[in-house]
């Protein structure tokens, strides 16, 4: 069984691993981190969305997600741009934790188990 690798331009990480028709993706976080929540909640889903079409895959197919929030105070703002980017019937397994991220003025991240589209 082989694995695939795309986006793999540092030592540390690729951005999608394919094994199994088994998409996972590397953590994802906004596109401007100087925005709020939102707009880094959603830049940051439009970052996973690009990366699951590059893998075979969509929003439709992720098996589980998991979400690092800087601030639970940001929890509900964070969940009603979630909320209307998951297709309603194809929810995912998902997990959100609080925790400091690799530079302070990130407020989310998101790590995302997807299967590959059959046809």
């Amino acid at each position: 069984m082989s694995i695939t690798r795309i986006g793999t331009d540092r030592r540390r990480m690729s951005k999608i691993v394919i094994h199994n028709n088994t998409v996972y993706l590397c953590g994802q976080v906004a596109k401007d981190a100087n925005e709020g929540i939102q707009e880094q909640t959603q830049t940051m889903l439009d970052k996973v969305d690009d990366l699951l079409v590059q893998a075979g895959s969509d929003r439709q197919h992720i098996l589980s997600a998991t979400l690092y929030i800087k601030d639970m105070q940001d929890f509900a703002q964070m969940n009603a741009v979630w909320d209307a980017w998951v297709i309603e019937g194809h929810s995912p397994a998902r997990a959100c934790v609080q925790t400091s991220l690799a530079r302070p003025e990130l407020l989310v991240e998101i790590s995302v188990v997807a299967a590959v589209k059959m046809a």
